[in-house]
This record gives C-alpha cells, structure tokens and sequence, in this order.
C-alpha cells in the first residue's frame, strides 16, 4: 500500500475532544516521539486518553481511533481508509455538495505520497546483449534453437522490449556456437598453464538413430592445486565401428586440446568396452604415455557403473519380493482412503519412523532402495492393512521382509560407495580406496557366510567385482600411498584383511609399482645420460637395455691379463652378497694394483659416483666397482703390523662419515615420505593444500601427487550415478548438426562449471 512522505506539522498542545466530545485536558502532552509525515496528520490529531494509550481524532467528525497502545503502534492505515473511502460522514457531506469539476473526485481526498524509491536509470537498449543473453538462456537450460521462432515467446519479448527484433534460427545457432568457441579458448588457455599432466574418462550415448555419442571428460590439478573435471569433447560416430571410434575420439581430443605428451590415465566403461578396444586403446595409450607404468594406467571400468550393475544384480536376485513391496506400496498411494487408513493405523501402532512411503523410479536404484528401507521401517502397518482391506491380498510375510532388511544391508553399503561422487566437490583419486576396498571387504565376508540367503546373495556379486578389483587394486593403492595419513599403512591393513597369509605378495606388488612409477618420474627430472658419459667418458659401451656403461681399459700387466674384454664388462655379484673386512679409504684416485692370487675373479660392477673402499678377502671373488671418476678399491697385502689403528686413528672414523653421508644422499624422496610418520585423521584434512605446501620437500613426489590424485575412476556425472540405464540421446539433440550438438552441451558443462573459466580471466 502507497504512503505519503508529506510532512505534517503538529500544534505543541493539541486540545482534541474524546468520542463523548468532552475536551482532553491542557494537561495532556503530545506525542513527540518522531516527526510525523503522513498526509493522514492533516485529518487527525493525536492525544493521550490514558495510561500509556494514545488515539488518534478525526478533525472533521471528532471519532477517535486507537494509535498507539502501551508498546504497540496501529500505524495509520485504518485513518486512511476512514477518510479516503468516506468513512467519515462529515467528509462525505462536504464530497457530495462540491466535487471536484475536472476529475469528479472529492476535494478533499487525502493526496497520495509519490514513492521515494530510487528509480532505475534508463540504460540504452543494446540488440547485441540481447542476443549475447538468449544464447546464453538456450545453453543453459537445453531450450530447443527453435524457440526463436515459437509465437509465444516472441510475444513474451516483443511485451518485455518492443523495440527488440527477433534474432533467427540461423543467427541464434550461429550465437551459441560463437560463445562455445570463446569459452573453449579460454579452457583451453587455463589447461596449458598447469604443472601436470591430464587423465581422461570416457562415456558412450546412444540415440533412436544407432548413432554413438562419446563423452570425453577431462580431469587435471591447476597450480593452485584445485581438481578440476570438465567435458572436453562430445564426438559423435557410428556405433558399428566403436573401436575405431574410440581411438578417433580419444586422438581428436588429444589434439585438440594439445594434449599429445601429457595424457596420464584413461577411464572406460566396461559396459561398452571389450578386449579388443582394451587392448587397441592400450596400445594408443602407450605410444602416447610410454614413460607411466608401460601403459598400465588404463582403467578399463568405471567404479559407478560395476556399482550400479551390482546394485541391480542384487534387486533382480529378490526381485519377486521386492515387486511385492513396491505393489503395496502402490496399493496405499494410488487411493486416498488406502493412504488415510495407513496413516491412522501408524499413528494408532505409535510406529516411530518419520519417513514416508513412496512409488520408485526404476531407472535410478537409490529411489528403490530408499523406498524399501521406508517400507521396512512401516512393516508392521503393511501387515495391519491385511485385516483392513479385503482386496489387499499382496501383503509380503515375514520372511519376504526379512529378506528385504538382509538386501537393504547391501545395497547400503553400494549407495554410500558411490555417494562420494554426489558430494558438492569431486573427490580426489585417494578417497575412491576406501570405498572400493570396503566393498571387496564385505562380499568377501559375505560370500563365505553360512546363512544361505546370504551367500547365494553375495557370491555372485563377489564374483563380478573381482574383475575390476583386479584390474584396478594397483592405481587404487598408489593414490591412496600418496595420502599422508595412510601411506603404505593401509594398503598393509586392507590387504592382511581381504587376501589373508597371501597378503605379503600383494602388498610387494603394489610397492614395487609405486617405486617404479617414482623411477620413471625421476628420469624426466634428470638430463640425458649422454652429459654425463661425455664429462667423465669420451668412449662409452651401450648396454641392450638402452644404458650406457663407460668403457674402461684394463692395465697392460695387471689382473685381468688373462680375461676377455667382455669378461671384464660381465656383471658380477652384487656388494652385499660378498663378505668384507675393514674397508681403508684411499686419499687420492687410483688402479688397483696387480693381485697375483689365480683365483680371485674380478667382475665389473657401477655403483655411483663416490669412491669404495678397499675390501681383504681371502680365496673368493673380489667384485670390481667402478665409480665415477673410475678410481678401482686398492688391495691390500695383510701386515704384520699388531695395530690396526693408522695415525690419529681417525681416518677410519672419516670413511664411516662418509659411507653413511653416501647412504643418505641415495634414499630417495618417495622412502623419506614412507618412513615419516603417518598424520593424524581430522575430518577437515585437505590433501590437495597439504601437497601444494610440500613442494620444495618433495619436489618430484610433489609431481607425482598432481597427476595421480586426479585421477578419474568414474566416467558419469554425478547426475547419473544411479542410473540403471545407458543414457540415451533425446531427438531433438540426436537431429542437431554434430558441432552445434557439441557447441551446446560442451558450453552448458563449461557455463555451470565456471571455475576455470573465471581463473582463466
């Protein structure tokens, strides 16, 4: 309701008579708490009539109104109304005998209070932001490019803007495409900034068409160390030659998106992959990335998806019981008597649960699951409506909910795995352990129940996660290793509980791998091996594993006169499997002089770069070691000298310093990392903050951790993670030229997106 803004000036002492038109006393004081600036303050004054009561009194017919009483304030609309709508039969005399000649109003009639809001500037119109603004809306919310043309909505428009000219369906596809290039550039300027490498994930749509569309999704960590998962390409190919169509969407994207030597894993879909795409994606993704693992970074299932397959295993296996339940629940909420009647009999059985009943969508298996824990916690109404309702003959007994309690345990422990991934932020790699390892846990425990219901339940699923526990326990437990609060510790933990006395092989399995993946990480750290043959070498051996060993020559009239050249190379035993005296530190570098003893063989081994003190033996082999100035241990002829002590007798102690300062320097960053101790659980732990805090310790780890924890082990969006069904492409999406399709789908992703978009800025 409009208010007036006109100030109204108020006598000091208004002397105002009561509703029995008896004068208020001088010695009432007005109210002058605020300025009064109502227009109704030029109709009525104001006056205390008691205690803590103040009224207001129409100046025309003398009634008073209540105004202010005690702590509360009527406010002046009722005063309004008295005077505007001819409530006051005084005014309403006076209207009737001289209305106003021009509008016919009454004179006196109470102005209106012009509004005090700030008015919006007038902003020029601009055809171009209009365009920009309904490309932008179509992407968004996935309205057809038609909408342009639709009757009712040029009427909307032409109501909002006359002077807004209608864009065509030509221009507006020509609008969204233009943006979904700006926006790809900006993407694609925010990718090549980043450290690391990227990990891709692959899903595959269909449409009424046999046409096959894959979804290449990209995963990366930014320099802020921010995961980020964005679509990259939407490939649209025919679904007879999804091998090739794989390879060309994966190799269209690398390019692309410049991509070629930075690929680190790939993600499928099991559900659409064989053994032959496996393998010819296995071959590309190891030409591509031959440094990680040999190309063993190829995750041929995606977690979601085996999840749902199990959840969906699991409901057919009861299914009949099941289909008992969800009939019921129909039977009470198709009939507002049945759903009444239910809902008095729960209150009258004083039934705690706060959860209500529902239909299932059978195309998302959380919505089942969820109906049949409600429908579990109400079983004992369902058993009363038996008795109730005649015609309601499906009621399930007690061993069909038995049944049912037993499947919901399961289907639990799959919905809290997936879960992860409809959380506000994507998990990194790491998190994905926990929940897989747990599941591999319990069907184990589970298939080897006694209970048969339970085991014939299990064993099958068991049996299918098996596969991908198998194919995927190594990359599961290296991004869990790079966590600071498990390390090594809980892959040891977990597997002692899933594999048993068998433990210790897999767990060697997954440290080697972590090793090997830290090897190949430190080769790209160091220069090539030719630098440092030439500074210490001009002529070098290669070797047929590709490394290169310096060529040395043996003395004219030394040990190895009666060994061949390749004698003298041949790799002998390692230093620790010799047995050793008290070494002695020469202070310069030398050959070994000639060592007359017939049996002593001399093979060749490299060690580094520090020199190795002489060793006495008896009558077995004395291993060379070359180093890197190729100084060769002295030795030593045993003395008859009762001391064994030489000078100070600190010389020794300085080979000791320097034997253990070279056994620092070899233990690598990924040991110290493993043999520090673990952090502690907090539930607010940030991985990605504490590694982008831990650079300078652990440089190359620091690499490694980039690239591993973003790793993606899903190819869905967490729109679909309970999808029972491959999804399909609508029709109108399915008859769209191949780059609009992916001009609108890829924009919409990178619209809501948003945050790489808006750092790229």
């Amino acid at each position: 309701m409009e208010t007036a803004i006109v100030p109204a000036t108020m006598p000091d002492t208004p002397i105002t008579p009561t509703e029995n038109g008896e004068p208020l006393s001088s010695e009432v004081k007005p109210n002058k708490r605020r300025r009064k600036k109502s227009i109704v303050w030029d109709y009525f004054t104001v006056g205390t009539v008691g205690d803590g009561c103040i009224r207001a009194f129409c100046n025309q017919c003398k009634k008073s109104f209540a105004y202010i009483t005690g702590s509360k304030l009527a406010g002046t609309s009722h005063l309004k109304r008295h005077i505007a709508l001819g409530i006051c039969p005084v005014s309403r005399q006076r209207n009737q005998q001289s209305p106003d000649p021009k509008t016919g109003n009454a004179v006196n009639e109470p102005r209106k209070r012009q509004r005090t809001t700030q008015r919006i500037a007038n902003i020029p119109f601009n055809q171009e932001n209009c365009n920009h603004e309904i490309a932008k809306m179509i992407i968004m919310h996935e309205y057809p490019l038609h909408i342009v043309e639709h009757p009712g909505f040029n009427d909307f428009v032409r109501t909002l803007q006359p002077q807004f000219n209608m864009v065509s369906f030509n221009t507006i596809q020509g609008d969204c495409v233009a943006m979904y290039l700006k926006e790809k550039q900006s993407l694609l300027n925010f990718i090549n900034e980043i450290p690391g490498r990227v990990s891709l994930a692959l899903d595959f749509w269909i449409s009424n068409q046999t046409v096959g569309y894959v979804f290449v999704t990209g995963q990366f960590i930014d320099t802020e160390w921010n995961l980020h998962r964005c679509l990259l390409n939407v490939v649209t190919v025919p679904c007879l030659d999804l091998n090739g169509a794989l390879q060309q969407a994966v190799v269209s994207c690398l390019s692309e998106w410049h991509l070629e030597n930075r690929l680190f894993t790939l993600t499928l879909d099991q559900s659409f992959s064989n053994e032959n795409i496996n393998e010819s994606l296995r071959a590309l993704f190891s030409g591509r990335n031959p440094y990680v693992l040999h190309g063993q970074l190829l995750i041929a299932n995606c977690f979601v998806c085996v999840v749902s397959l199990l959840a969906q295993e699991a409901l057919w296996s009861v299914g009949v019981t099941v289909n008992k339940i969800r009939e019921s629940v129909k039977f009470v909420k198709t009939s507002d008597t049945h759903e009444e009647t239910f809902f008095h009999l729960k209150e009258q059985l004083k039934e705690p649960s706060t959860k209500d009943i529902f239909i299932d969508d059978q195309s998302k298996w959380n919505t089942t699951y969820d109906m049949l824990v409600a429908a579990c916690e109400l079983k004992q109404v369902f058993l009363c409506l038996e008795t109730t309702f005649p015609d309601y003959n499906i009621a399930p007994t007690m061993d069909d909910w038995k049944q049912i309690e037993i499947l919901c345990t399961y289907l639990k422990l799959f919905f809290d795995a997936v879960s992860i991934l409809t959380a506000q932020t994507y998990p990194t790699a790491s998190a994905f352990y926990h929940e897989v390892s747990k599941v591999q846990l319990e069907l184990t425990h589970a298939s080897m129940s006694n209970d048969p219901f339970i085991s014939n339940l299990t064993k099958p699923l068991k049996e299918k996660f098996d596969r991908y526990w198998s194919d995927c326990f190594l990359v599961l437990a290296i991004a869990v290793v790079m966590d600071p609060r498990f390390k090594m510790k809980l892959v040891e933990f977990s597997f002692s509980r899933i594999y048993g006395d068998d433990a210790g092989m897999w767990i060697k399995i997954v440290d080697d791998g972590i090793h090997e993946l830290y090897h190949e990480y430190t080769i790209q750290e160091v220069p090539p091996p030719e630098t440092f043959v030439e500074e210490r070498n001009e002529s070098s051996i290669p070797e047929e594993n590709g490394s290169i060993i310096p060529k040395i020559e043996p003395p004219e009239n030394g040990y190895l006169q009666g060994l061949s050249e390749e004698g003298y190379l041949q790799e002998g035993p390692s230093q620790e499997d010799a047995r050793h005296e008290m070494p002695h530190q020469e202070d310069a570098c030398h050959e070994m002089p000639h060592q007359e003893d017939a049996c002593h063989e001399v093979p060749h081994q490299v060690v580094g770069c520090h020199e190795v003190p002489h060793q006495e033996v008896g009558c077995h082999e004395v291993p060379h070691q070359e180093v890197g100035c190729h100084e060769v241990p002295h030795q030593e002829v045993p003395s008859s000298d009762p001391l064994i002590s030489i000078g100070d007798g600190l010389s020794d102690f300085e080979v000791y310093i320097s034997e253990i300062s070279g056994s620092q320097q070899t233990r690598s960053e990924l040991d110290q990392y493993l043999e520090e101790s673990l952090l502690p659980r907090e539930h607010d732990f940030n991985i990605l903050s504490w590694w982008k805090l831990n650079k300078r310790k652990y440089p190359i780890l620091w690499r490694m951790a980039s690239d591993i924890l973003s790793i993606p082990f899903s190819t869905v969006s967490s729109d679909n993670v309970f999808d029972t069904e491959r999804k399909k492409m609508d029709n109108y999406h399915s008859s769209l030229h191949p780059v609009t399709l992916e001009a609108l789908i890829c924009a919409k992703d990178w619209l809501q997106y948003g945050g790489a978009l808006q750092s790229s800025e």
